[in-house]
């Protein structure tokens, strides 16, 4: 559906060549807008509502202490079978902050959902054979994991920004959650699923998706055409160029370039096999490939209207330090 209207957009309104690089730069921009403004309202609407049954503070309760390591992989899990690219996890991470998911968990969906999902997995395992997708699948979650563990250590809770737990906070006190009492089973249900109770939780969650996109669709649409003029107009040679093989460092260079050449894990991947095809080691390529999906510009963007410098700070230096360390790791073992 948006890749239809994207097509109709550039090619029968703006009468352009979707191989030009002014016609894939606004396809890309049209493209992702559209996606990822649908995404963000279904699943800050879906979440604003879920939440509504559930009070922050149970949430908290439910995930930390001894669960947090289960949780923790759980995040992981789900954001390998979560088909979204960095600026798409975007309003998810809204929404796990807002309904009071421990910030490291969070994290860890954040940097598991853009690396891998099950698409790139085939894609990798039809590419490189199954070693070369497995390691990297099990590497992703390990950064993912302990990255998150990292910054979950580190208590940087107050480095999000108040607007987001004042969205969870003036929720809560918007929302009636009927008390049990001693109530049967059958009258607590329809209780909760009464034609008022369903209506006061609709208007919050619709609300909740009005104040946080009137928030953030700025450094959305920023992020996004910062990402569209870079796919539309980097050169494509400049990693053989700069880390092909032989260059000891190869991998930092490779990590540090694909920051801003945003992209998804499927998309990344016809990238990172021609340039193992020109000679670029595979821990070389496949950094790159991380750095593009999980440290992209256009995301760091979108998560400053989120988070703090400090905070968006320590995520790139985790995450950029555990690609780094993966890449050299591949480029020895393979």
């Amino acid at each position: 559906m948006f890749n239809e209207l994207a097509n109709w957009l550039v090619v029968d309104v703006f009468n352009l060549d979707l191989s030009s690089r002014l016609g894939g730069a606004m396809h890309f921009f049209i493209y992702d807008t559209t996606k990822i403004l649908f995404l963000l309202a279904v699943m800050i609407f879906a979440v604003s509502f879920i939440r509504s049954f559930f009070p922050p503070e149970k949430v908290k309760e439910w995930l930390e202490g001894r669960r947090k390591g289960v949780a923790s992989v759980m995040a992981a899990v789900l954001g390998v079978l979560s088909p979204f690219c960095s600026c798409s996890t975007v309003p998810l991470f809204i929404g796990f902050v807002e309904a009071g998911i421990p910030l490291g968990i969070t994290f860890t969906f954040l940097i598991s959902s853009p690396i891998v999902n099950e698409i790139s997995l085939v894609m990798l395992f039809s590419m490189f054979g199954w070693k070369v997708a497995m390691i990297y699948v099990l590497a992703g979650m390990t950064l993912a994991i302990v990255a998150g563990a990292i910054i979950g250590k580190l208590k940087m809770e107050k480095h999000v920004e108040s607007y987001v737990y004042e969205l969870a906070a003036a929720g809560q006190e918007r929302i009636h959650i009927p008390d049990g009492g001693s109530k049967t089973f059958v009258e607590k249900i329809k209780a909760v699923f009464s034609r008022e109770e369903l209506k006061e939780r609709t208007t919050f969650a619709a609300r909740n998706v009005v104040e946080t996109v009137r928030k953030i669709w700025v450094y959305l649409l920023s992020g996004i055409g910062i990402g569209a003029l870079i796919h539309g107009y980097a050169p494509q040679d400049l990693l053989v160029k700069y880390a092909g093989e032989g260059n000891l460092f190869a991998v930092p260079i490779a990590t540090i370039l694909g920051v801003p050449l945003y992209s998804n894990a499927v998309g990344s991947l016809p990238i990172v096999e021609a340039l193992m095809n020109k000679g670029v080691g595979a821990g070389t390529a496949l950094a790159f490939m991380m750095a593009m999906t999980a440290l992209s510009l256009p995301e760091m963007i979108l998560l400053r209207k989120i988070i703090k410098p400090k905070l968006i700070g320590v995520f790139v230096g985790v995450v950029t330090t555990g690609i780094i360390l993966i890449g050299y790791g591949f480029n020895a073992i393979l």
